[in-house]
């Protein structure tokens, strides 16, 4: 059987800003999808113990304030997270997770912050990137390429978008749609098509940096381009998908 036909596993988060190097989780959601059998899931909300900018409430609606009196200790939350996340790849279950290389990355940082051990030194899962996939399969398509364009582009509902329960399901969906489009990919093994997403967003990764580094008022933001996929390593180390 196909791997589209068995169960993924979503994963999204919600954050306090845009660097995962620095920014916090606000909120994290991971769900079980496919393989038949109804969308179940779980989520949180973590207090960051930081600010959250402006723009990102703006996105989510998570103010610091409320983060601050309903939101769960960060430590407790970001282990919870990450034993959800081993769960689901030792059970076989590959990643669903829009633009994977930010909210895996987060992840990470956010364990070793906390001392947790992170998800990628007990496990190494396979990754799907809705994200990579559809630059791959459509590269030249005009518009934009967020969760909402390809829903958009792919017709799977959003209601709620920038919610991580929302966005977690929509991502497995969107890669749903993608594998029974392309069938190509469906040829695929799990663990190739995860070796073929790291050639892929490294490929896509240079472009992009290319193209910041010969147009005008983007030439600085060259440098910030990171070519690892689906995690941006905090020191050398490598591993393939089940290996």
């Amino acid at each position: 059987m196909s791997w589209h036909r068995k169960p993924f596993c979503g994963f999204d988060l919600e954050t306090s800003g845009l660097d995962p190097e620095t920014d916090r989780i606000v909120t994290a959601s991971v769900v079980r999808y496919g393989g038949g059998q109804p969308t179940t899931g779980r989520s949180w909300l973590a207090d960051p113990g930081v600010e959250i900018s402006a723009g990102a409430t703006a996105l989510h609606g998570i103010t610091t304030e409320y983060a601050r009196s309903a939101g769960r200790p960060a430590a407790e939350a970001i282990a919870e997270i990450t034993d959800a996340l081993v769960e689901a790849a030792e059970a076989g279950l590959p990643i669903v997770a829009m633009n994977a290389q930010f909210d895996l990355t987060m992840l990470d940082r956010e364990a070793r912050r906390h001392g947790v051990m992170p998800l990628f030194d007990r496990v190494v899962p396979c990754v799907i990137d809705p994200r990579v996939l559809d630059k791959k399969v459509d590269p030249f398509r005009k518009g934009g390429r967020t969760l909402t364009d390809l829903c958009r582009h792919y017709v799977v509902q959003l209601d709620e978008a920038h919610t991580a329960e929302a966005d977690a399901v929509a991502a497995c969906a969107v890669s749903w749609k993608l594998a029974n489009r392309y069938r190509w990919l469906t040829r695929l093994e799990l663990g190739d098509l995860h070796e073929q997403q790291v050639t892929w967003a490294r490929e896509q990764a240079e472009g992009l940096r290319e193209y910041f580094a010969r147009t005008d008022g983007k030439r600085e933001w060259a440098a910030s381009v990171r070519l690892e996929w689906p995690l941006v390593p905090a020191m050398n180390s490598g591993a393939g998908c089940g290996r």
